[in-house]
């Protein structure tokens, strides 16, 4: 009898890593507050939940494909032409559009050492080599990815600020970067926390991508709009790269609920403000905090996100701190996978939970020089 076989993965699939998402229970089950995946602790808009609910009586049809209500939204708030709008399931589905439209086997896609974990995931998924380069103090070094640029890179993935590290790449250096690389490479800036970046604080990437073919912006409904639950990204670009990334974007990828939320939370100006001011009296306190513990060998990564990369680098490690945390009922994201097992990504959560995290990181740091 002929042996029967299973169907074998193409290889560079199979050297996929799969993304891990951030935890939502403990070692033992329990629930407890979750700072792992840096959502909006003030929720949602309440306009954005209303214009959700309204929707359930549309379940049998399918979504506008054209997304043209929610283009429109987003174009009116930023100043930019609905018609370059590319909408997605996240922005993680931008993500993969640009390196399944632009990228193959045989070619290269770079990303810094600390980025988001998914650009080696849309790398190899469509058979390209990622290339990993350097950072310089945990930042986007732009020397190391202009160095690292071959005939056979195609994109750049450059998040900013960056995830799980917080930097932040200024204007000057964005249009540097820009400027050193050859016009067949696309550059994507991954902006999913630019709403969190101070008022007039701005890297330049939606200008660049109005004025240049080789630029694509993209951001998220995930973060400082609270729509994490509905997976809504968009993004922009030259009429090229929207028209490319269109022929294989999947249809009706946002759902109605989704875009009728997403067009209510992106025009709610004044929940997106709160948002980010208490995400900036926040973090700073949480920053101050951690500085004081500077002694033990605490420090931050100074971030302009809705999170903290915090460094351990004396006695109480970072996966002790991580599994202390849980016991005292928070999950934050340690993160040894990625090269940053002497780190923990913390989440700026409301103003009991970051004063709860800075006391149970204290009171594990005094019983470490108990032990000494």
């Amino acid at each position: 009898m002929t042996e029967l076989t299973a169907p074998e993965p193409i290889s560079w699939v199979k050297a996929i890593a799969p993304y891990v998402p951030g935890r939502a229970t403990t070692d033992d089950g329990r629930k407890v507050v979750k700072l792992s995946s840096n959502e909006n602790p003030l929720g949602t808009s309440e306009k954005a939940r209303a214009a959700f609910a309204a929707a359930a009586s549309q379940l049998e049809r399918y979504p506008d494909a054209s997304a043209t209500a929610l283009r429109e939204a987003i174009g009116a708030v930023h100043g930019l032409d609905p018609a370059r709008i590319i909408y997605g399931t996240g922005s993680d589905e931008i993500l993969h559009l640009a390196a399944g439209a632009f990228a193959g086997p045989g070619d290269e896609i770079i990303h810094v050492r600390y980025g988001f974990s998914v650009y080696e995931i849309a790398t190899r998924r469509v058979g390209a080599e990622p290339v990993v380069v350097a950072d310089h103090d945990y930042a986007t070094d732009v020397d190391a990815i202009l160095a690292a640029v071959t005939d056979k890179t195609k994109v750049v993935f450059v998040a900013n600020p960056n995830n799980p590290t917080g930097t932040y790449a200024g204007a000057g250096e964005i249009a540097r970067l820009h400027a050193g690389l050859p016009a067949h490479v696309l550059l994507v800036l991954d902006q999913a926390y630019a709403e969190y970046l101070d008022v007039g604080e701005d890297d330049g990437g939606l200008a660049l991508a109005e004025q240049a073919p080789n630029v694509l912006v993209s951001r998220t409904f995930s973060k400082i709009h609270g729509l994490a639950a509905e997976r809504i990204g968009w993004g922009y670009a030259s009429a090229a790269i929207v028209d490319a990334l269109h022929r294989i974007r999947a249809p009706f990828n946002v759902t109605i609920a989704g875009q009728n939320a997403a067009i209510e939370a992106i025009r709610d100006r004044a929940f997106v403000e709160a948002s980010r001011a208490h995400n900036a009296t926040w973090l700073a306190w949480f920053e101050e905090q951690i500085a004081s513990l500077g002694n033990a060998g605490l420090r931050c990564v100074p971030s302009k996100a809705n999170f903290s990369l915090v460094l351990f680098e004396g006695k109480l490690t970072a996966e002790r701190a991580y599994h202390g945390l849980m016991d005292a009922g928070y999950i934050v994201r340690w993160l040894p996978g990625q090269g940053l097992g002497q780190a923990l990504r913390i989440t700026i959560g409301t103003e009991d939970e970051v004063k709860g995290v800075v006391a149970a990181l204290r009171a594990m740091v005094e019983s470490e020089a108990k032990g000494a």
